[in-house]
């Protein structure tokens, strides 16, 4: 990615930002953010270390809201799922117990 080095740092930071919030351009996010920091490392060491570390951080955090938003859409398809057996088993005893309900009024030992 030779656009970095003729990038902005912000706007070389602000790409490999927009690469790594899709998870199929990690690759892509982690080669842009090597240039920059190259580029960075070579003026500024210590700018660089806090730039990396950030960026770690960012990952991480990327990586945990992925988690969680297919943990919570996990827990959706579970909820549907949970409550349409629900209203399953309700239909089928409504139809137990109107199947039942005749049995019981015509029964011989209640006559």
């Amino acid at each position: 990615m030779t656009k970095t080095l003729t990038q902005s740092p912000l706007t070389a930071l602000e790409a490999a930002i927009k690469l790594a919030q899709d998870s199929p351009n990690n690759d892509a996010a982690h080669a842009a953010f090597d240039e920059l920091y190259n580029s960075v490392q070579a003026t500024d060491p210590q700018m660089a270390a806090l730039l990396q570390r950030l960026w770690r951080e960012y990952l991480t955090t990327q990586r945990s809201a992925a988690f969680w938003q297919e943990l919570c859409q996990v827990e959706k398809h579970l909820s549907e799922r949970i409550t349409e057996s629900h209203l399953q088993l309700r239909q089928s005893y409504r139809r137990l117990m109107e199947e039942q309900s005749p049995v019981t009024l015509t029964h011989p030992a209640q006559r």
